[in-house]
């Protein structure tokens, strides 16, 4: 049932989201820092940074946001994605892969409604940690220069750090409900291609781990289907996902690049960082991808929610 499919993606969000966050947050800073300006050299440099300058909770930055709209984010996406597959196999016969493809590109397209504003409000988060450590190392270079190599005598003053009510109300008093969705276009060329690649390649995995005996695949059949495709969709988008992360940043590190759209985004990344800069964050956006959608598959297909559901309708059971 419908309920059903959403409470169990709302579920699995939400505990994929606390697995993997801090290599999310990883991922985002790893994809800001621009050549001159990098503050990381890689994703275990960047959380141990983190922790040193913003405490074990610095690594969560964001994570608020995230787990109040991961549930209808995923709950949307599995549930168009099981709609479009059953409209698509009206007439009885197997889906083709080009009907895969297309119901996760239905589910893909659904999805932005909730997962645009999501990440918009969480970048900014993120990322705030880096700006503020590199306008802080930057201020302490300009109190060594000016003293003639003397130790600074006054650390500079930490910016205070923004919330995602604040930055809402305002994004929303200045640009409008436009604000939140900023980057559509590049998520939308993110969301697309990934639920392209991911459903029919889930589907198939599983098939091929599925007992002829049984309906459903294996709880470790799922969980490493989910992984595996979650995986390959994951690198197959990370270029679009490098644009999208920079077009949504509001804040910019001194020196750093600003851009007016998509075209002009990916264009001065390729001249000025090179090819390999749309890789950034690729290994860490996988290694956040996989137990995330292995998570979201084993619980969906587990069927927790109707065992839910099935308690609450039957409380004698």
């Amino acid at each position: 049932s419908l309920p059903a499919k959403l409470i169990n993606g709302g579920i699995a969000g939400l505990i994929g989201v606390t697995c993997v966050f801090p290599i999310d947050l990883a991922k985002t800073r790893l994809q800001n820092q621009q050549n001159g300006q990098r503050m990381y050299t890689s994703m275990s440099d960047c959380l141990i940074k983190t922790i040193r300058s913003e405490g074990y909770f610095g690594m969560y930055r964001g994570a608020a946001v995230n787990l109040t709209l991961v549930t209808p984010e995923k709950a949307i996406k599995l549930a168009a994605n099981d709609f479009f597959r059953h409209q698509l196999s009206k007439d009885g016969q197997k889906l083709t892969l080009l009907k895969e493809m297309l119901a996760g590109c239905g589910a893909g397209t659904c999805q932005v409604i909730v997962t645009t504003p999501m990440e918009m409000l969480k970048i900014q988060l993120q990322d705030a940690g880096r700006i503020a450590a590199q306008r802080k190392i930057l201020a302490a270079q300009g109190q060594l220069s000016a003293q003639g190599g003397a130790q600074p005598s006054v650390e500079a003053a930490a910016a205070p750090r923004p919330t995602a009510t604040q930055l809402t109300r305002d994004l929303l008093r200045s640009r409008g409900i436009a604000g939140l969705y900023k980057g559509l276009g590049a998520t939308l060329l993110r969301d697309v291609p990934f639920s392209v690649v991911y459903f029919p390649l889930f589907a198939n995995l599983n098939q091929l781990g599925r007992p002829a005996s049984e309906e459903k695949s294996p709880f470790y059949v799922s969980f490493l289907a989910g992984c595996v495709a979650g995986s390959a969709a994951a690198v197959a988008v990370n270029p679009c996902d490098v644009v999208k992360t920079r077009l949504q940043s509001l804040q910019r590190g001194v020196n750093e690049d600003t851009y007016s759209g998509f075209l002009d985004c990916a264009r001065k990344i390729l001249r000025h960082e090179g090819p390999s800069a749309f890789l950034k964050g690729a290994y860490c956006r996988a290694l956040v991808i996989a137990p995330l959608f292995g998570i979201a598959q084993v619980v969906y297909f587990l069927g927790i929610a109707e065992a839910l559901l099935g308690l609450l309708q039957d409380p004698q059971a």
